[in-house]
């Protein structure tokens, strides 16, 4: 199969939309990252998206639907709290854990009673979604286990071959994925922290609160229980207060003929010396370009050094839950 990055056009979408409704996926952009959207009612479209990524089959799928879909058509809103959040915060990077009515394939929920919806906020995706008019199961556009992926060509880096269509919307703006909410008890609860924070959902609903991640709940979010996020080459993770620690790892790499390379948010920066890649300062900055220079890091290192963020914003909690699934703690016992 030859693997087609194109621009959102009429071609393109018409195409696309032909794709989609004959079961294939096509991949597309959203504010956050790439998705590998395929037709949530359809049990051999989700199959075929589980099957290009390599993802475990009890890990759930996010539906995607255009900012005038009828939400009721999918599911059960049951606080009127939740029609607040979603005048508040979508389209945008929010997903939305509610009942669902049976209307999309088991395999996008994995048996579970809930479904995740989310409405992006990317005008090529809101194209794309108001084109085929029909819900759209999308996890992230990547192998399974890999760092998300937030242009065009990384799509096309992970599946190229598995796929006909990549729809180019440009660099995603976001970088991380959506905060996930289960909204199906009167206060709300965090399954997967992101750009929309808890503050900021407390100040529509009055209350939030975080999943209590025991290591045995059943899965009812993306990004809850298997690794994610993963550069293809070695990594060290450290603390801020670290940092001497983390330069003593960076030159006994050097001094073996290999190339480590700091990965580390601009503050810290000027306190180590060495090949750096630089995250930014604020705390959406960072998550901006999180993914992106994960991507580069595995392109020019054999050891990425990378350093905790703490810019005081409520959005590094979603930065950290995924920097420390993707980068391993140091281990002075691992031959880097």
């Amino acid at each position: 199969m030859n693997t087609k990055i194109l621009k959102i056009n009429d071609n393109s979408l018409k195409l696309s939309k032909n794709l989609i409704l004959n079961e294939e996926l096509v991949a597309i952009p959203t504010e956050t990252v790439y998705g590998l959207g395929g037709l949530a009612t359809s049990d051999l479209a989700v199959k075929k998206i589980f099957e290009a990524k390599g993802r475990p089959n009890d890990n759930p799928l996010i539906v995607h639907v255009h900012k005038d879909y009828d939400l009721t058509k999918l599911v059960h809103v049951d606080f009127s709290y939740v029609y607040d959040l979603i005048n508040a915060y979508m389209p945008g990077p929010l997903t939305l854990v509610m009942r669902h009515k049976g209307f999309v394939s088991r395999s996008v929920t994995c048996g579970l009673d809930t479904l995740a919806v989310r409405i992006p906020d990317h005008e090529g995706c809101q194209q794309f979604l108001r084109y085929v008019d029909v819900p759209i199961a999308a996890p992230s556009a990547n192998v399974s286990k890999h760092t998300s992926p937030v242009t065009a060509e990384h799509v096309y880096n992970d599946l190229n071959g598995k796929i006909e269509v990549i729809l180019d919307g440009g660099k995603c703006s976001g970088g991380i994925e959506s905060t996930v909410l289960d909204v199906t008890k009167p206060v709300p609860v965090i399954l997967r922290s992101g750009l929309v924070t808890a503050e900021m959902i407390k100040r529509v609903v009055g209350a939030c609160e975080y999943v209590q991640n025991t290591g045995s709940e059943v899965v009812r979010s993306p990004g809850m229980k298997y690794v994610h996020y993963t550069p293809k080459c070695k990594t060290a993770l450290f603390e801020r207060n670290e940092l001497p620690l983390a330069q003593e790892l960076y030159d006994k790499i050097l001094s073996k003929g290999k190339v480590p390379v700091f990965l580390c948010d601009d503050k810290v920066s000027h306190k180590l010396c060495g090949e750096k890649l630089l995250l930014g300062i604020s705390g959406e900055e960072i998550a901006s370009n999180l993914y992106d220079k994960l991507l580069e890091g595995e392109k020019i290192a054999d050891v990425l050094i990378a350093i905790k963020i703490d810019t005081g914003s409520e959005v590094d909690i979603g930065v950290m839950n995924r920097l420390s699934k993707a980068c391993k703690p140091f281990n002075e016992n691992e031959d880097y």
